[in-house]
């Protein structure tokens, strides 16, 4: 009987034989302008790239390419490295957040509501805007008809547990920037950098506590916090100690389940 031998794809020696694999099917929108900028972020994708590296792959003229570079550079969309060369720009990174905020929200709901029936207290989900943190998901606590926080709440960045940990990781220009005005200081948002989740005491009631800790995305970026809150008869004067593993779990589990 005849012995079928399969070549596969993984074989060198096929691979040469068979020629050039084809290229890609190049994304086009008829939109020249619009046409050239995404030849030169599909380059880019690649990595940093110089402007002749630029011109050689897109088969663009040189002055094309580096007026569109630079537009795209003004834009964010491309950045310098330290050599020099061009690479996709933070901006790109900012609208994958963006992006996955839905999913984040859509995904918030079942580990919200799960945190809240564990401990009794009322658990949320705040992003940040500028100077402002926004509730943007929430499981409220049943029957204590205290400290609801509707969603699209927006409050400063001034104070608070949630506000500390969204400013915690910040960068150090930056944080010294939003330390102005603000009721917590440097040192103590080293301790929530060094435990993992803050605290605080007030809000709406004097008597009320809060522990948050930090939603991370793509390379370690805070993009969110969860929050849990209630009276301090409940969450106790210690509510980091007593509450501070179950947030961090519902914090995890949030960015694992939002896909970031």
């Amino acid at each position: 009987m005849a012995t079928l031998t399969m070549t596969t794809t993984a074989d060198p020696a096929a691979r040469r034989a068979a020629g050039p694999e084809p290229s890609p099917p190049r994304l086009e929108s008829g939109v020249g302008v619009l046409d050239k900028a995404s030849l030169l972020l599909g380059v880019l994708e690649s990595g940093p790239a110089t402007l002749a590296t630029l011109v050689s792959a897109t088969g663009l003229k040189r002055p094309t390419v580096y007026r569109l570079a630079l537009a795209l550079e003004r834009l964010r969309l491309v950045a310098r490295d330290r050599d020099g060369r061009f690479a996709l720009g933070p901006r790109l990174g900012d609208m994958v957040v963006e992006a996955r905020a839905d999913r984040l929200s859509l995904a918030a709901e079942p580990v919200l509501t799960a945190l809240r029936d564990r401990t009794g207290a009322s658990a949320r989900l705040y992003r940040r805007r500028g100077q402002l943190r926004v509730c943007v998901a929430a499981a409220e606590a049943h029957g204590t008809g205290i400290d609801t926080v509707p969603v699209g709440s927006a409050f400063p960045l001034k104070s608070g547990a949630v506000a500390q940990v969204l400013l915690a990781w910040e960068e150090p220009e930056l944080l010294y920037e939003a330390l102005r005005g603000a009721r917590f200081s440097a040192a103590m948002l080293s301790g929530v950098r060094r435990r993992g989740w803050a605290q605080s005491f007030g809000g709406w009631e004097t008597a009320m506590a809060t522990v948050s800790a930090p939603v991370r995305g793509p390379g370690g970026r805070v993009i969110a916090a969860v929050s849990l809150s209630g009276p301090v008869g409940r969450l106790t004067r210690h509510p980091g100690r007593e509450y501070g593993c179950d947030t961090i779990d519902a914090a995890v589990g949030l960015s694992e389940l939002s896909g970031c």
